[in-house]
């Protein structure tokens, strides 16, 4: 389901106070792809609830670029909420979930295996929660970057 900012901050309340694990992640989720999909479904395996968290339009033009990104935030929302074990996608127009994971407060804060720990924005704050920072391991040949520059080679 994909909620406003102000609903999810209701829905993790409502969430906690029935003992549920919250699982997050984040990405600008631009063409999304096998990695995009294994990262989701390994994610959903730590906990009861998936919320991810996606960069808008204009959060992902200031990290990517004035030519990202490629689908638009209703795309990328859309096919996000319609992969298997995702239960929430929330938009968050910073260029960091910082504030988003504060407000979300996981039980896990996961990301790709293409960070390491001390990378992560959110990990000193879910840890200190006494939550847990996990790193799914990165499916190699799987980014969206690579599909980028396949495209435009063929």
């Amino acid at each position: 389901m994909i909620v406003s900012r102000e609903k999810i901050r209701e829905i993790s309340k409502e969430i906690k106070k029935e003992g549920k694990k919250i699982v997050f992640t984040n990405g600008c989720f631009d063409l999304i792809h096998k990695g995009h999909v294994y990262l989701l479904k390994e994610a959903k395996k730590l906990g009861d609830v998936l919320i991810v968290g996606i960069n808008s339009d204009k959060s992902v033009k200031k990290i990517k670029g004035e030519k990202r990104p490629i689908l638009k935030e209703e795309e990328r929302t859309f096919i996000i909420d319609n992969i298997k074990g995702v239960d929430y996608v929330v938009l968050f127009d910073e260029e960091t979930p910082e504030k988003l994971i504060k407000e979300i407060c996981p039980d896990f804060l996961v990301k790709g295996g293409d960070y390491k720990e001390e990378e992560i924005v959110g990990a000193d704050f879910v840890k200190k929660s006494g939550g847990k920072v996990v790193i799914i391991p990165y499916l190699k040949n799987f980014s969206t970057t690579k599909l980028i520059e396949r495209i435009k080679n063929e």
